[in-house]
């Protein structure tokens, strides 16, 4: 039998330990792969995400420009949107057009990994964000010109947008 081209692989094939932390935090986000790019694509984003217990996905933000769309694999996330908190399961979907202003972001509160498929856009240029919840990253955003200023304003929710084991 031939071997698998290149750009076929399994998507634990691709994950890595490796998590981020935004600048001048320590928090640490889920593990993954960009399954896009290492698959060779570079105009649509394909990120294949693990939240252990307690994990979420990134801060809350939200997109002027550019499309998000979240597929779940496996588990029972919840998102928050706008200060409101949802619960998903496995087979849902979320799809977040730009320019409406949801701030958004996954949260892990079960005691099992979640995996998801997050989908979005590669180099948007226009594409500014909002952080409802980090005005101190808004003013970085606005050093680096990504800030987007005239986001529509949303009353937000109760949560905070942490999950239930790093709540501050």
């Amino acid at each position: 039998m031939k071997s698998k081209p290149e750009f076929i692989k399994h998507c634990e094939e691709l994950r890595t330990e490796e998590t981020f932390s935004y600048p001048g935090d320590s928090e640490t986000f889920g593990t993954g792969a960009s399954l896009g790019r290492r698959l060779g694509l570079e105009r649509v984003a394909i990120n294949y995400e693990v939240l252990a217990p307690g994990d979420r996905s990134s801060w809350p933000h939200t997109h002027k420009e550019a499309e998000e769309f979240i597929f779940i694999l496996e588990g029972t996330p919840q998102i928050w949107i706008d200060g409101n908190v949802f619960d998903l399961k496995s087979g849902d979907c979320v799809g977040l057009p730009p320019g409406t202003g949801h701030a958004h972001t996954l949260l892990n509160n079960s005691d099992e990994n979640v995996r998801a498929l997050v989908m979005g856009e590669c180099h948007v240029p226009t594409d500014k964000i909002f952080y409802p919840m980090h005005p101190a990253r808004d003013e970085e955003m606005k050093k680096k010109s990504a800030f987007w200023g005239g986001h529509p304003r949303k009353e937000l929710g109760e949560h905070d947008g942490w999950t239930d084991r790093n709540r501050k």
